[in-house]
Parts: structure tokens; sequence; C-alpha cells
């Protein structure tokens, strides 16, 4: 029962962070979420979870990367992924590099291959908590793409390179040759992983589910569950199963998945906003719950308070230092990297933004390191092959803890600094590109609605003709309001504007007296429930494709990601 207890109330303080938050907008969420799990871990609180990072890793990781690979723009990736492997790859052995040799000089109790063990868990990044922290700030749509795909690809190469820098550790043996080839087997091997789990469920989608009537809850369920199998798939074989999920949620979205049923994709749709929701909070009140028991460990036991003062301001310290030369390694691979693909890329005639100081800083600043870097250092065993203990365990892991804070302080403070007020020319060229897209949808529509006309007016006699020339109007209207704003004047594109905004409110102020009504019916009890249930589906049905309104100003509401 302790195990229940613990998790309802795990999902409790979720989600009081987010109405937190909801009142208290300056706050990112991620550092609220940690404060309220470091508070509930206070002694007199009384809430305590031993994290164990293989649980962790299991239950956490895949559904997140698998969802972050869902969302990825396969083509973007594609576009931006000389970049993505520069970060994802290069900057992983740049940083555990750099900062190994520094943690080592600044730190001479800690072992070499110890602290390249240090600086390969804090390579990994966390797009999930950059979008956070940003909050209403406009995040390049370019250099977040770069972001995301470097978060998903860098989880793996930290790791994996912190596996070697473990076995160094322990047992003092390390061969380049041998770990490079052992890299990118591991590598491969999940990708393949990934792909072949999702290739076997889409077999599984298109000749047993989609040949029968198909479920929205089956097909869901077994989405949920595709991550997990990627994972463990490939961490049985011996291979990386982060880029198995990854892999996974990258594939899954070009099968006929898309072609589901619309009951299907909504129903997915919302069940996995729910679930990256509760993961993503509770991974930071995880984090925050580890806070105290972290500091302790850390601490010398025993020693008065100025002591202990003294020792946690050296410790403190030592964290800004790591944190420093973090962004300033991040800033100069970036730099140096962005630049040499900005000139190699004007060689070839291709047409690129070049990096400038204020792009730089806000690529450095959004390193942001989260719980997977956490999860790894707690990985650190416990004790050497000989049964020595493991040298610096407490203080590596304590140093870990503590750049993860200060990335997510340094990231909610420069961050919206950086990015406030800035047009980025990217921005220009996505909405063209949504425009476009939706003057063809419109041309495509009419083209569609024309031709099922014809058809019907041959088949049927007058009547039909006649019904069916006034529906093809009537649809045929809207999508031909869209195709006459864009060549309209000023003048004209506003009143079309707001010809629409009226209409959607009528729409929506319709929609809600169907409900009230209906509520009427049956408190009445002219209509039963299941007749309730029913219609209510068709009027949500209805106003998902309306979009939410705000009913004084007609205008869609804008929603508020976290």
């Amino acid at each position: 029962m302790e195990v229940v207890y613990t998790a309802l109330i795990l999902l409790f303080v979720v989600a009081l962070t987010g109405v937190l938050v909801s009142f208290m907008r300056f706050l990112p969420v991620p550092l609220v979420q940690i404060a309220v799990g470091a508070a509930l871990a206070y002694p007199g609180a009384g809430l305590h979870i031993d994290l164990d990072p293989e649980i962790f890793f299991l239950l956490f990781i895949p559904p997140l990367l698998f969802a972050d690979g869902w969302r990825m723009p396969k083509r973007e990736f594609w576009h931006l992924r000389v970049p993505i492997i520069a970060m994802a790859l290069g900057l992983v052995i740049f940083t555990v590099l750099g900062v190994g040799y520094f943690i080592h000089w600044m730190i001479p109790s800690i072992p070499l291959a110890v602290a390249f063990a240090l600086g390969a868990v804090l390579s990994p990044t966390d797009a999930v908590a950059v979008s956070a922290l940003t909050g209403r700030m406009r995040m390049p749509t370019r250099l977040m793409h770069v972001l995301e795909g470097e978060a998903m690809m860098n989880d793996a190469s930290g790791l994996v390179v912190f596996k070697f820098a473990l076995v160094a550790a322990t047992t003092g043996l390390f061969s380049i040759g041998s770990a490079t080839f052992s890299f990118f087997v591991i590598a491969l091997g999940g990708l393949l992983a990934g792909w072949a789990v999702t290739w076997l469920f889409t077999q599984f989608h298109r000749r047993v589910m989609h040949a029968s009537a198909e479920e929205p809850a089956t097909v869901v369920l077994l989405l949920l569950l595709l991550p997990f199998a990627a994972y463990l798939l490939a961490e049985h074989f011996g291979f990386s199963g982060i880029l198995a999920a990854v892999a996974a949620g990258m594939t899954v979205s070009s099968t006929d998945l898309l072609n589901s049923r619309t009951a299907t994709r909504i129903l997915g749709n919302g069940v996995w906003s729910m679930l990256e929701f509760v993961f993503n909070g509770a991974v930071f009140v995880l984090l925050g719950l580890q806070l105290p028991d972290i500091v302790r460990a850390a601490l010398p036991p025993g020693e008065p308070l100025w002591g202990t003062l003294t020792n946690l301001g050296e410790l403190m310290f030592y964290v800004g230092a790591i944190s420093a030369v973090l962004i300033v390694l991040r800033f100069c691979w970036v730099w140096v990297a962005w630049r040499a693909m900005y000139f190699l890329g004007m060689r070839r005639g291709e047409i690129t933004m070049k990096p400038g100081m204020r792009f730089t800083g806000v690529t450095a600043l959004s390193g942001v390191r989260g719980a997977v870097t956490l999860a790894g250092a707690l990985s650190v065993p416990l004790a050497l092959p000989g049964g020595a203990p493991f040298p610096g365990r407490d203080l590596l892991i304590f140093l870990a803890a503590g750049v993860i804070l200060l990335s997510l302080i340094g990231g909610s403070v420069g961050l919206p600094i950086l990015l406030r007020g800035v047009r980025w020319p990217a921005e220009d060229m996505r909405n063209r590109e949504l425009s476009e897209a939706r003057l063809a949808a419109s041309e495509a529509a009419i083209r569609a609605i024309e031709s099922l006309q014809k058809v019907i007016a041959k088949s049927g006699d007058e009547l039909d003709t006649a019904v069916c020339a006034e529906a093809a109007a009537r649809v045929m209207g809207r999508y031909r309001r869209t195709l006459n704003v864009s060549s309209a004047t000023d003048e004209m594109r506003a009143r079309a504007v707001r010809e629409v905004e009226v209409e959607r409110r009528l729409r929506a102020a319709s929609l809600q007296a169907e409900r009230v009504e209906l509520s009427r019916l049956r408190i009445t009890h002219r209509i039963n429930d299941e007749t309730l249930r029913e219609l209510l589906s068709e009027i949500d049905f209805a106003e998902l494709a309306l979009g939410p309104v705000d009913p004084a100003t007609g205008k869609r509401k804008k929603s508020r990601k976290h």
C-alpha cells in the first residue's frame, strides 16, 4: 500500500504544480516542481523515494523520447542532420574531454576516469526543460528542431560514453578503437531494434486490426506499449534502448497509423498529452525528492554548523565552476561548428543563416540538463570490483544535481532576455509555408466537391441535382473565402477575417446552446444517459474542429503549454 500511496501523492503533486504555475506564470515549471519535491523530502514532510536508475530509465525515458521522436518533423530532421549530429556526437565528446580534464585539475582527489564519467553524464541535454523555461518567448523554429534532435540523440551517446568511462574507472582498462567500434554497434543496433518493433506493429495494424472493426482504445494501448517494447528489446541484446525508443517514435509516424479512425487519433493525442504532462512533471518532482539526501551524503557527518556551511560553499563553488565551463565549451563549439557549416553551405550555394552572438548565446544557454543526468549519476556503483568504495561517488552525484539546478536557473533567467524582441527569419518562412498549404488544401477540397457534385448530378434526378448544388455551394463557401483572402486588399482581408471570427462565435454559441438543452432534457428525464453521451460526443467533435473560442471576441483562445 505504501507504493500506491506514494504514486498517488506524486500524481497529486504534479497536478498541484500545474495549478501553481497557472497563477505564477513568471516561474518556470521545472523549478517549481523541483522545489516542491525538495520540500516534500524535508525530514518533517516524511516523503522519501529511493530512485532506482534502472527502473527510472525503463519507466520514464522510453515514452518521453518516443513522444519527442513522434513530434519531430522528419523533413527538418533530415535537413538538419549535420548540425544535430555535430551537437549530439561531436559536442558530447568535446564536453567529456574538456569538463573531464577541468574537474580533475580543480579536484585532484577525483581520478581522471571518474572525471570523464562525470563529464559524460553531464553531456545530455533536456529539450523539454528548454521549452518549459522559454514559456511564451518564441524560440527559433530551426534552433528548436536542432535542440530537440540533439536531446534525443545525445542521451544515448552521453550514456554510452559514460559506461565506457565507468569501465575504465573500475577496471583501469580502455581501448579507444574497441570503444569506437562498440559505440557504433550499440547505436546502430538500437536504431534497428526500434525500427523492427515499429515494423511489426505496422504489419499487425494493417493486416489484423485494419481488416476488422478497429477499436481506438486497443490501438492507443498498443501504441503506449511500443516504446517499452523497443527499449526492452534493444537492452536485451546489449544495444541502446534510448535510441530504440527514439527510432520507434520517428518511424511510427510514417506508417499507416495516420489513416486510422478519427476517434483513434483524437484519443491517442489526448492520452499522449496527459502522459507527457504527468511523466515530465514526475521526473522533476523525483529530482527534487533526491536533493536533501544528495546534499546530506556529500557533506561530512558530525561537523559543526560553521564547518558544514564552509564545505557547502566549497561544493557550490565547484558546481558554479563546472556549469560555467559547460556553457563556455558549448558556446565555443557552437560558434566554430555552426560557422563552419555556414561557410560550407555558402560554397555549395545554399542559403543559410549566419550565426551571430545572440544566436550562439541562446544555443549555449539552451544546454539545460535534466533527469537523465541525475539518473546516470545515481547509477554509479557503490564499490569497485575489489570491494573498495567508488572514489568520489557522493561528490559526483552532488555535482551532477547542482549543475542541473544551476542550468535550469541560468536558462530561466538568460533565455527570456536573449529571446526578447527578436524576429527570426525562419519564422517568416514557416508562416509562408503554412499559408501556401492552406491555399493548396482549399483548392483540392473545391476540386473534390465539384467532382462529387457531377457524379451525384448524373446519377440522381432533378431534385438531387438542385439539393446537391445548394449543399456544394455552402461547403465550398468556406474554401473560396480562404482563396479570396490570399489575393484581397488589406481592407477586404480584415473584413474576411472578421466574418470568420463572427461565424466562429455564432457556431460556438450554438454548440453551447445544444449542450445546455441536452442537459435540461436529461434532468427532466426526457432522454437517458446513453442518448446524452452520443449527442455530446457529436458536439465535441464539432467543437474540436472549430477550436477553442472566446465567446466575447469570437477569436481562438491561446492555449498555454508547459
